[in-house]
């Protein structure tokens, strides 16, 4: 459970490798200090800052950012450490706030390695101060506890750093500012609230549910136009843009912390990996000239691998370009708003409804509302043209479990030996900016199950496509992603069965069955529907009972540890109630012990059971074998349209991976 701290208040910590968690409501600069038994910092050396980021124990972000991911290793930092503190400050010498009264309350969360926040501080009261001691974890009889300070400081970050008895601090501030000025062009300014709980650490940054799952796509208030390259806020002057906080979607991964060597630099490792060898320095990109953007560098995002700062890095361009999308929507319903009132109160004049005069009026009115229009779209074009060009950088990089099926990282596959941080189930994108796509990546194991929805319906292009089709295609998309997740396992730790009760899917269910990576031949008729579900009942049961039970390591000999997926096709038809039943229990249960659910079903041809599968169709991901704009971001609520990741036409690529899936089973076995 979360400790929610008060200024002064600690709390004991029981794991040493941790990360500290910042939300602002602005780019901030974020530091981590290293001080003796009486709170002193000895040497510049103890200090990590965005000109020297890492430090024995330590690693901070190189730039000013909105929000911060902090590693600490508390066993690997020197014996006369006793206290590591972490200092927030305001980047100097640039057009944002220069106090943090102005600015929304940090919040700051120490979590471990697992993603669980261990304890949380919101840093409120501060007013004309600058730089703050957001909070401590200190030494206090060889047990480390973190404390709330919340010290704030008008002189900014020297003044802090000369508190803490550095004698350098004046030219470290110094050092600091200049690091951090080299970087503003990469820091954005935060998103709009996406939520009214609070919780700005641990939300995900997945789509809402469609409207069609029960869901409603939320209704945002107006957003401020606010370009997060730091371009001119298109709403024209005297429109300011305020800032407000956010939550950063949560890239941990659930893993255990192995043991780091005590006074040696911070292990790098990541959790659960077989390869121990720590990833390559983050990626830096050559200074920008000024006045112009900093250029895109593949893997540009914190993490403890490649892997996870490309995931952090694809998601940082959604947000960058739904925040774009938002400011530039207001922008145009300001100026079309602005533009109606001028116009209304030409209108209500008398004098000046006909002539010369009102003439003139609407004429003025409509110029203004073409200038700041204009003058959005410019800033859009720009904000753009950066994203565009960091997706084109960003795309050849991504590993197979990122990449799309015409990437050349597939025809370099081979079977991985760890499971991926997330899979891409296929791309997002905006009209206003159709040619960026932004990879779909949901995390793994997954959490809910999938519906490939076969309904006839109409694309987002306009057309037309008739249930018959939209089957074919429906099953299409399934087996591409069923392969997807057969090749970013491991051998053997991830299996695929199939229910197609009337054999309608066996020529789309080819790849599957002919390079031999399914369980078992799909299950037909009403008898094969039984005894999947049986089993696959049975053993949820199982493994559920042995997890309650604390016996998690006393399943029977032989059982299957592996991941499993079962594959429904052309539901309902086959089922009877039981198998209605139990296919609901799988959806519900089913996650959380290892069993996943990919439904191909047109909702319609189950409205006899009536709101009996509401809870079903509502515990799915809604995909389309179609592009089709019925996925809603939680943050601003656009409907963003959704395209599957299918293999090129006429490829061979589907079977040559599945048949080396096949083969790397085989010795496993």
């Amino acid at each position: 459970m979360t400790a929610e701290l008060v200024r002064g208040q600690n709390h004991p910590l029981s794991q040493a490798r941790l990360e500290i968690r910042i939300s602002a409501g602005t780019p901030i600069v974020a530091v981590a200090a290293l001080g003796d038994e009486n709170g002193r910092i000895r040497g510049v050396e103890w200090v990590a800052h965005p000109g020297a980021p890492t430090r024995p124990g330590l690693e901070v972000s190189r730039q000013a950012a909105a929000d911060h991911r902090l590693a600490v290793d508390l066993d690997a930092v020197p014996e006369a450490v006793h206290r590591v503190s972490v200092l927030l400050a305001l980047p100097v010498g640039w057009t944002g706030p220069v106090r943090f009264g102005a600015v929304a309350a940090p919040f700051v969360a120490v979590t471990g390695l697992d993603g669980d926040e261990v304890a949380s501080y919101t840093i409120t009261g501060l007013e004309a101060e600058s730089a703050v001691v957001a909070l401590e974890l200190y030494r206090r009889h060889d047990a480390w506890k973190v404390r709330a300070v919340g010290q704030g400081y008008a002189g900014g970050l020297a003044d802090l750093l000369a508190d803490q008895g550095l004698p350098q601090a004046h030219q470290l501030a110094g050092t600091v500012n200049d690091a951090v000025a080299q970087g503003l062009a990469r820091s954005v300014q935060a998103l709009p609230p996406r939520t009214a709980d609070g919780d700005r650490s641990r939300q995900t940054a997945a789509p809402a549910l469609g409207p069609d799952q029960g869901g409603t796509a939320p209704q945002p208030g107006p957003v401020p136009p606010v370009s997060p390259y730091g371009g001119q806020t298109p709403g024209g002057p005297g429109q300011p843009a305020p800032q407000q906080p956010y939550a950063a979607p949560d890239p941990s991964v659930v893993t255990q912390p192995s043991a780091p060597t005590a006074g040696g630099p911070i292990d790098y490792s990541h959790p659960r990996r077989q390869n121990a060898a720590p990833p390559p320095p983050a990626p830096t990109a050559p200074p920008a000239e000024p006045g112009q953007p900093a250029q895109p560098v593949a893997g540009d995002a914190t993490g403890w691998s490649m892997e996870e700062r490309l995931y952090n890095q694809v998601w940082g361009m959604f947000e960058d370009l739904a925040r774009t999308i938002a400011a530039y929507r207001s922008a145009v319903d300001f100026a079309e708003s602005r533009m109606d009132k001028e116009l209304e109160q030409v209108l209500s004049d008398p004098r000046s409804r006909i002539g010369g005069q009102g003439d003139a009026a609407r004429e003025a009115a409509r110029a203004r509302h073409t200038q700041l229009v204009t003058q959005a779209r410019e800033a859009l074009d720009r904000d753009l043209t950066q994203l565009a060009a960091e997706a084109d950088v960003v795309e050849p990089a991504l590993p197979p479990a990122y990449a799309r099926w015409d990437n050349p990282a597939w025809h370099a596959y081979r079977v991985p030996v760890e499971i991926p941080m997330a899979l891409r189930l296929g791309d997002l994108h905006l009209a206003e900016a159709d040619r960026i796509r932004i990879p779909m990546l949901v995390r793994l194991p997954l959490e809910r199950g999938l519906w490939i929805d076969s309904g006839a319906a109409g694309a987002s292009d306009g057309s037309f496509t008739d249930s018959h089709t939209m089957s074919g295609l429906a099953m299409e998309t399934a087996v591409a992603h069923a392969a997807r997740l057969l090749a970013v396992y491991p051998a053997g730790e991830f299996t695929v069965h199939v229910i197609d009760p009337a054999g309608s899917g066996a020529q789309a269910l080819g790849p599957l069955v002919q390079t031999g990576v399914l369980a078992a031949p799909p299950a037909l008729g009403a008898a094969g529907v039984a005894d999947v579900l049986g089993r696959l009942t049975q053993r949820v049961d199982l493994v559920q009972m042995a997890v309650r039970g604390g016996a998690a390591d006393s399943l029977p000999p032989g059982f299957d540890t592996s991941q499993q997926l079962l594959i429904v096709n052309d539901f309902p038809h086959g089922f009877d109630d039981r198998a209605v039943n139990q296919l609901r229990y799988l959806a519900d249960e089913g996650p959380a012990f290892g069993v996943h659910l990919m439904m191909v079903a047109d909702r319609e041809e189950s409205s006899g059971y009536g709101p009996l599968l509401d809870p079903l169709w509502r515990s799915l991901l809604r995909l389309t074998p179609v592009a089709d704009d019925h996925l809603a971001d939680p943050w601003v609520g656009h409907a963003w349209t959704y395209e599957p990741s299918l293999v090129p036409p006429g490829s061979r690529l589907l079977q040559r991976v599945l048949a080396q899936v096949a083969a790397a089973r085989t010795k496993f076995m």
